[in-house]
Order: C-alpha cells, then structure tokens, then sequence
C-alpha cells in the first residue's frame, strides 16, 4: 500500500542512487526499470532526500549520453545532496 501511494505521489519508481560525488555533485544512478532522457523530470527521494530537477548531463564513462535504458549506471549532475539507497522516481 505504501508503495502505490509512493507511486502516486512521485511518479514511477526507475531507479536507486548507488553513489554520490559530493566535491562535484554527480549521483551515479543504477535505472531498475524503464528509460530516462535529457529533459524528462525525476524526483529523488530518501531519508532526509526530496527534491525534483530535470535529467541534464548525463555520462556513462565520462562520455554523454542522451538516454539511458533499464538496467544501465550513469553519472548525473545533480542539484542538492543525495545518499545512496535514495529512490529515483520519473514524474
């Protein structure tokens, strides 16, 4: 039940933070489900985490990508502090 409402509230649940850079602010996240492109919205929630921004700037190897698919790890810019374990949720 927590989780529907979870989903209702933030959106569709497509991945978790595996890491967090904080000299850079660069979150590495690991996409459990769908896709995420340049522009799309997601909200990263946690613990003490909850804030919304648009995907920008995402890397795979220090090279950009566009898109990135289920089951990838990228880097991404990221506007406030986040943890690793926080959900990724697409709005």
């Amino acid at each position: 039940m927590e989780e529907e409402q979870a989903q209702k509230d933030f959106g569709e649940e497509v991945g978790k933070v595996t890491h967090f850079f904080a000299n850079i602010n660069v979150a590495v996240i690991k996409l459990t489900e769908g896709e995420l492109e340049d522009g799309d919205t997601i909200r990263i929630k946690g613990a003490t985490t909850d804030f919304e921004q648009d995907v920008k700037s995402m890397q795979i190897d220090h090279e950009d990508i566009e898109k990135a698919e289920k089951g990838q790890e990228f880097g991404m810019k990221v506007k406030d502090r986040v943890r690793k374990h926080d959900k990724v949720y697409k709005t």
